[in-house]
C-alpha cells in the first residue's frame, strides 16, 4: 500500500499540511518497502490560481492508494481527483505524519 500525505516538512515528525492545494511537500510512504519519500511542491507558490488541480495531478502521478490530508480538495481539485482511484482521508490537520498514519490504520480518521 502506498500512502500520500500533505506535509509541512520531509519527515515522519513533520506536521500534516491542512492545505491540499498549497501543501509544501507531498510525502509518500510505501509500506511494502518501508520507505518514506518527500517531494517538494514549491512550484505551487508561483501559481495565483489553479494550485489545487496541479497539486492533485502531482499526487496522482506519484500513484498512491490513499491520500491523508487536513482538508479535502476544492471543487476544481476534486474534479481532477475524481479521475483517479485514490481514497481521500481528511481530518488529520493537527497531526504529525506518523500520527496520521497510525490514526488511519486504527480507524480514528476515515475521511
Amino acid at each position: 500500500m502506498k500512502y500520500a500525505f500533505t506535509a509541512k516538512g520531509e519527515s515522519w515528525d513533520s506536521e500534516i499540511d491542512p492545505r491540499l492545494g498549497r501543501t509544501e511537500f507531498i510525502l509518500i510512504y510505501d509500506d511494502k518497502k518501508n520507505e518514506l519519500s518527500a517531494y517538494s511542491n514549491s512550484e505551487i507558490t508561483q501559481q495565483a490560481h489553479g494550485a489545487g488541480p496541479l497539486t492533485v495531478q502531482k499526487i496522482i502521478d506519484l500513484n498512491p492508494d490513499i491520500l491523508i490530508t487536513g482538508n479535502g480538495p476544492g471543487k476544481n481539485a476534486a474534479e481532477v481527483m475524481s479521475t483517479s482511484e485514490i481514497k481521500i482521508i481528511t481530518g488529520a490537520g493537527d497531526m504529525k505524519i506518523k500520527e496520521a498514519l497510525e490514526a488511519y490504520k486504527s480507524d480514528k480518521i476515515t475521511g
